[in-house]
């Protein structure tokens, strides 16, 4: 009797959750599994928060060239009022932009936190620090040492707050 309890000759059990008072669930069909495969992808997760980014900038940067006196303003003509087709002109310069600059941290950040997790096998805080300092050292290198540096500080501090904040 003991042996088929608790030893060589006990029967694994698998738990249905229907019998455990969870929500009954078909398994998994092969679609659903590639599916799941491919979103928890980090190419994917970098090209959605690009997708994101791209949107959540373009609307920013609409936002704050509405919110400035200085569109469509020429400094030959300060006198001159700007027109509707020079603003919108502005705006969308401004949209376009903070658009592009938006989706490229986006990009970077998530992907590298989605390398950094998969190579750690960890889902933490750190991952979010370590790539906040990949992700800003690499975007400060192109103005030198010392910006990347402070670039890899910066990221990664405001990374660290971020993730202290929601989690």
């Amino acid at each position: 009797l003991l042996q088929h309890l608790v030893g060589d000759k006990r029967q694994p059990r698998v738990w249905d959750p229907a019998a455990l008072g969870g929500i009954p669930c078909p398994p998994k069909s092969e679609e659903q599994k590639m599916v799941e495969r491919v979103m928890e992808s980090c190419p994917f997760k970098a090209a959605l928060a690009c997708v994101g980014g791209f949107v959540l900038g373009g609307a920013f940067g609409i936002f704050t060239a509405g919110i400035d006196t200085n569109v469509g303003f020429d400094p030959k003509d300060p006198y001159r009022t700007p027109t509707a087709k020079e603003v919108l002109k502005d705006m969308g310069q401004r949209g376009i932009s903070y658009a592009k600059n938006f989706a490229i941290v986006g990009a970077m950040f998530s992907f590298t936190e989605c390398v950094v997790e998969s190579y750690r096998g960890k889902s933490d805080w750190k991952n979010s620090v370590i790539s906040g300092c990949i992700t800003g050292g690499a975007i400060g290198f192109r103005a030198g040492l010392k910006a990347g540096v402070i670039g890899c500080g910066g990221f990664a501090a405001f990374s660290a707050a971020v993730d202290y904040y929601l989690r």
